[in-house]
């Protein structure tokens, strides 16, 4: 194996921590470790403050007051409270999903399907469509019915990277009287993301995907105009507006705000700089090997998320290149980490049309913002030759 440093292209899985995120943490876990419920003394009043800056610095960074930002153990504890809280408040009536949701959203509205929620899926635009991946606002119109309750669709798809037409969507969801949730996961940092111009009523976030700590998430709850109610799927101390009961992470709590701030502060450069070396590494990729096909939106369309890439190699086993490219040194994979438990085809590729095959042969590539323009160079040439070595087995 390589002893070099390695080639990081799995950022849709998880980001490196900033430097700059854990100087602001470290403190938290040492000098200034009060309870940030305990009010009656200094460790615990800094430690109350210290989040209340956190929740400004990341009601900013997504355009919302700080009353808004629930903070959460992560996105999958963010979406489960969102479809599930709103689901408590609503029995009975509709949830409408898209089929290319991440695996949080699917699998709490078959829960909810099981426990008596009706529940639409709606379906996506093949791969020989124009824009594959993108939403039929026409399907999703029929989709929906007065007794639709809640409609989640995806910002940014965190395996194709395509961005979702959501402002229109809100619309439609709101001329029904549903609620939308949004899974932002994949938006901090790599476009402008503001709850207003989306017209979320609920988004879910998390921290690890912005270069901020994993274990610590976010939730927004509007509460300007259309006040949204839910019920809580936790219990105890009340925190969080009694929404999201426990003990507050602070130095967690602290990271994100951090890293929000930060990620906020790089729009619109960082977004530009990580699409150009993306596309030198698509362009370098489709130009060494013959029959290389790209899942999702045209790069040109301007609607995929700027980290992104999605390619499927022909001749070759997605999971075996992936391998062999681990062993040099280049770190990346075949979709969405939280399926990796359970290997299969990607869902979402399969929603595209692909056949079980093809989606086999495909790999996700991610960049962020320190992925630097020799690593791009030393990824292309790595996989080419991969991909030489495997094919003439």
């Amino acid at each position: 194996m390589t002893t070099e440093s390695p080639i990081y292209l799995d950022n849709h899985a998880t980001t490196r921590l900033d430097p700059q995120v854990l100087e602001a943490m470290l403190p938290w876990f040492t000098d200034h470790y009060g309870n940030a419920d305990s009010g009656t003394h200094a460790l615990g009043i800094e430690a109350r403050d210290a989040v209340a800056v956190a929740r400004e610095q990341v009601a900013a960074a997504i355009g919302v007051t700080p009353r808004e930002v629930i903070f959460t153990s992560g996105a999958t504890e963010s979406v489960n409270l969102a479809l599930a809280g709103a689901a408590s408040r609503q029995p009975g009536r509709q949830l409408v999903v898209v089929e290319t949701e991440h695996a949080a959203v699917l699998d709490t509205a078959a829960h909810l399907e099981r426990q008596g929620w009706p529940v639409m899926r709606v379906p996506v635009a093949s791969r020989e469509a124009a824009i594959p991946g993108l939403i039929d606002l026409d399907q999703l119109a029929a989709a929906m019915t007065d007794q639709t309750a809640l409609v989640s669709v995806m910002l940014a798809n965190n395996e194709i990277g395509l961005l979702q037409p959501l402002a229109e969507v809100a619309t439609l969801v709101h001329r029904r009287g549903a609620l939308l949730h949004v899974d932002c996961a994949q938006a901090i940092g790599n476009l402008p993301v503001s709850m207003d111009a989306i017209g979320a009523d609920l988004a879910s976030f998390s921290a690890h995907k912005c270069h901020g700590p994993k274990g610590v998430g976010g939730l927004y709850v509007r509460r300007r105009e259309r006040l949204v109610r839910l019920d809580p799927l936790l219990f105890g101390g009340g925190q969080e507006r009694g929404l999201r009961s426990g003990t507050l992470n602070v130095p967690a709590i602290v990271g994100m705000g951090r890293a929000c701030e930060l990620a906020a502060a790089g729009l619109p450069g960082t977004p530009a700089a990580v699409a150009a070396l993306r596309n030198r590494l698509w362009q370098l990729l489709a130009d060494a090997v013959p029959g290389v096909r790209l899942n999702g939106p045209p790069l040109e369309a301007g609607l995929r998320l700027s980290n992104n890439l999605n390619v499927e190699f022909p001749g070759v086993d997605g999971s075996t290149l992936l391998a062999e490219l681990a062993h040099e040194g280049v770190a990346a994979s075949a979709g969405s980490a939280c399926s990796s438990e359970h290997p299969r085809p990607s869902h979402v590729l399969l929603a595209l049309g692909l056949s079980e095959e093809e989606a086999r042969r495909s790999v996700r590539l991610g960049l962020s913002r320190f992925t630097t323009p020799a690593e791009i160079e030393s990824a292309a040439e790595k996989i080419v030759a991969a991909l030489r070595r495997l094919t003439a087995v």
